[in-house]
């Protein structure tokens, strides 16, 4: 499903999508009062979300989608302008599953969808570090609280190289696994701190102070 509240963005966007046999463009909405009620009724895999439009803005129907526990499988990726956005801590932490820049090449949006699709989260490095700048310059410690008891010595290895930004296959290779042994490990993970995917997973590992970028006192 498509969220912007420019015409000509969406049918670009649509044309894109629509060329490959696998990817099928649902509905579309002008806004995000809209967009909440398209998704309650059509249910997509994907959202993609602007996050600036009248109204109510990209940042609050994510919210209201991934708060919804009948949209369990609706997935939520932000559409920015510019890969530099002050929205990237906020969006997360709204339950948006990944980024993707408006004037992205199509390749980069097909494989953007299709990841996403399949419940992983779709944050490059570079956002990930924009992230730990974001949050410590809010001058907050990090807080590891109780859930994090639950997991095994691996499985808080192999949460922290999430929350820096590795992807599975990535993990496996720096802990000497299989890919598939690393997959396992980060949905267990996901289990028992119940998370909702591999965002929520990045903004959790920061804010326990698994990856530590030099808390202000």
């Amino acid at each position: 499903m498509l969220a912007d509240d420019q015409r000509l963005v969406r049918a670009g966007f649509r044309s894109i999508l629509e060329d490959e046999d696998d990817i099928e463009v649902v509905g579309e909405a002008a806004d995000g009062e809209e967009a909440v009620g398209l998704a309650r009724r059509l249910r997509p895999d994907v959202v993609l979300m602007d996050i600036r439009m009248p109204g109510l803005d990209g940042l609050e129907a994510t919210r209201r989608i991934t708060a919804d526990t009948s949209l369990e499988g609706v997935r939520v990726v932000i559409l920015t302008t510019f890969d530099m956005d002050d929205y990237v801590y906020g969006a997360l932490h709204a339950g948006a599953s990944g980024f993707l820049v408006k004037d992205t090449e199509p390749m980069e949006l097909l494989h953007g969808v299709r990841v996403v699709a399949r419940g992983d989260a779709l944050i490059a490095p570079a956002v990930t570090r924009r992230l730990i700048a974001e949050f410590a310059g809010r001058g907050r410690r990090p807080d590891p609280g109780p859930r994090l008891n639950a997991l095994t010595e691996r499985e808080r290895e192999v949460m922290g190289l999430v929350g820096a930004g590795l992807s599975n296959d990535e993990i496996a290779q720096r802990l000497v696994l299989s890919p598939a042994t690393a997959k396992t490990h980060v949905s267990r993970i996901m289990t028992k701190l119940d998370v909702r995917d591999r965002a929520q997973l990045v903004i959790l590992a920061y804010e326990s102070g698994m990856i530590t970028p030099g808390w202000l006192s």
